[in-house]
């Protein structure tokens, strides 16, 4: 096969990694050097400069805010945080539906609900103001939204967000229904900060292939928030904090590690199919959780050590390092979150970056729709006729 099928369609590697299906503004993922940003910024630098309400002004409207700029637009998202009461009365019975699959799956019904509720129409139809006035009020109320499902869940009321807390102290907020100390809150916005975006991963392409079709804000959200449910994507920091349960103490490290490395089984918070060294989110986040200290972090950094020197000499040549998820669980522990909703916290600060792409996708009116290549029975075959 000369690299082309009969209907000129083109082979391209399995997964389309490394295929580059658009242009974007938005940002990149240097995998080679260990680097992304955010347009022109590293993402790290600005986690550890700018607020995340800055690093959202920069993604939707290209640039860092000024003071004046910072203000105004903390005063177009306060009044955003609330729900609709149509929206805010069904959230019991929606959380009581989703008792067993917990507030990521909840949200995808209510992301759905709020905007049939806020009449959002197809991106096809609006022009980019509507557009991104509909992804503003989007962004705004998913963390109200998972907090209020997972209080709800625990059989307690929902907590009104404040206007005067920023994004990440209102969130841990509205989790606990105490103030967050402030420490804790700016780990927690570091953290979310340098999840924003990351390329072209699977959430953030899914959501741009149902922009593609110019369908509604909502729904390109919500399609979203199913990749990213998924395991082998934002399912992993609780899962990373189970090895290092699972683990238990430091003389089980080699022997636990060692048995499923030479099993072939993945180890969680390890690898990552874009960087080929050290992941510059972990690294950041390796620093904020040694900052917060405690007996986890201390085991965790042991843990990364001799998982990394396993996996050097059992699989020599390949560049196997800590990726965000193994960090992101210690820091999110070490801040109270609980476990249930590290992958929905993960959702709230993604939730940006997917919008932002979002209305990137929604300017170019050509769908995406990619071929497969046929491997079943030849046809035509003679239709047997029925019984």
């Amino acid at each position: 096969m000369d690299g082309r099928c009969m209907n000129t369609t083109v082979e391209v590697p399995r997964g389309l990694a490394g295929v580059v299906v658009t242009e974007t503004e938005l940002g990149d993922v240097r995998g080679r050097e260990g680097f992304y940003h955010y347009r022109q910024y590293s993402a790290v630098d600005l986690a550890a400069h700018r607020s995340f309400e800055d690093v959202w002004h920069l993604m939707f409207r290209g640039t860092l805010p000024g003071p004046a700029e910072r203000d105004a637009f903390a005063a177009e998202l306060a009044p955003l945080r609330r729900l609709p009461a149509d929206v805010a009365d069904a959230l019991p019975a929606l959380a009581r539906a989703t008792s067993l699959s917990g507030p990521l799956a909840g949200l995808r019904t209510a992301l759905s609900l709020l905007g049939a509720s806020a009449g959002f129409r197809p991106v096809y139809d609006l022009d980019p103001a509507r557009r991104a006035a509909d992804a503003l009020a989007a962004c705004a109320a998913v963390p109200t939204l998972l907090t209020a499902l997972y209080r709800l869940g625990q059989g307690l009321d929902p907590v009104a967000p404040r206007d005067d807390l920023p994004y990440a102290a209102n969130y841990l907020y509205m989790l606990s229904g105490e103030e967050p100390d402030p420490v804790r809150a700016r780990a927690v916005e570091r953290y979310l900060i340098s999840t924003v975006d990351h390329g072209f991963n699977a959430s953030t392409f899914t959501a741009r292939v149902i922009a593609s079709t110019g369908a509604d804000v909502a729904a390109c959200l919500t399609g979203a928030v199913g990749a990213l449910s998924g395991p082998l994507h934002g399912g992993a920091p609780s899962r990373a904090l189970d090895t290092l349960d699972a683990i238990g103490s430091a003389d089980r490290i080699d022997p636990w590690i060692r048995q499923r490395v030479l099993a072939g089984e993945r180890i969680m918070g390890f690898g990552h199919p874009v960087y080929r060294t050290e992941d510059p989110r972990s690294r950041m986040l390796r620093e904020i959780a040694q900052q917060l200290g405690g007996p986890l972090v201390d085991f965790a950094v042991q843990v990364e050590a001799q998982v990394e020197a396993i996996l050097a000499e059992l699989k020599p040549g390949r560049e196997l390092h800590t990726n965000v998820e193994f960090y992101a669980g210690v820091v999110m522990e070490r801040c109270g979150l609980p476990r249930e909703m590290f992958t929905p916290t993960f959702c709230a600060a993604r939730v940006v970056g997917w919008s932002a792409n979002v209305l990137e996708q929604a300017a170019d009116t050509k769908i995406i729709r990619p071929a497969a290549r046929y491997v079943g029975p030849i046809p035509p075959q003679p239709v047997p006729p029925a019984a």
